[in-house]
């Protein structure tokens, strides 16, 4: 995966329909979402459980074009290589979720894929200024993690104050929580550039309906793309 700074939509499948992920996964790629976007919880780091190496390998017999996999679990280092067999182009654990994250970082990135970082909304932006030089991608929270479909939390001065650090660095601003096309906008003319997305993609639309997600992602992408 080469490096860019355009819009990219990742539409999160923890809103898909969870009897048909292959299909789902088929169906939003069809209509235009740029990365697949899969959200690991472990009912301790956050409230939730949910998907193992082996779901997330099954997954990636589907996706063409990037798995994002996002790690809301704890501890995270001994799970890497799990992850990394079972497909994963993009790694991300939370600063949160153990005390050495330059070594989780440095352990991803060796693992053969692009290290993430992810933030939750309580926590300062200065909490990852000292491993930017070995992260691909921050994640921004914009909901507490745990659950889909919650209230956005505006982060805008983080991600401005993000965006100023990352400076000239190939590293991506990904936000994740309560994206749509009323608070994409918002985030994109802060600094970010992709976009995690569930409900809002998933709205209204099903694989037999597909032209649905394809225009609730048209719309994300055209509002963020607007406020550049």
């Amino acid at each position: 995966m080469s490096f860019d700074r355009s819009i990219k939509i990742a539409p999160s499948i923890l809103s898909a329909d969870f009897a048909d992920f292959g299909r789902e996964i088929q169906a939003i790629e069809a209509q235009g979402a740029d990365w697949v976007h899969v959200d690991v919880m472990d009912g301790h780091f956050v409230p939730n459980l949910t998907f193992g190496p082996p779901a997330v390998a099954a997954f990636r017999k589907h996706v063409k074009t990037v798995m994002d996999v996002h790690l809301m679990i704890s501890p995270v280092d001994s799970y890497i290589d799990a992850y990394a067999q079972a497909g994963a182009d993009v790694l991300t654990a939370h600063v949160e979720a153990g005390p050495h994250i330059h070594r989780t970082m440095q352990a991803i990135r060796a693992a053969g894929m692009k290290a993430g970082v992810a933030v939750n909304p309580g926590t300062p932006i200065e909490a990852i200024e000292h491993i930017l030089d070995i992260t691909d991608l921050v994640c921004i929270m914009t909901v507490n993690p745990g659950f889909g479909g919650q209230k956005y939390i505006d982060m805008t001065a983080k991600v401005r104050k993000l965006r100023a650090l990352i400076g000239d660095r190939p590293v991506h601003i990904e936000i994740d929580g309560g994206m749509d096309p009323t608070t994409a906008p918002l985030m994109a003319a802060a600094g970010a550039d992709v976009f995690v997305a569930g409900s809002a993609v998933f709205k209204g639309g099903s694989v037999s309906t597909p032209e649905v997600y394809g225009k609730n992602i048209a719309a994300i992408r055209a509002a963020a793309q607007a406020a550049l």
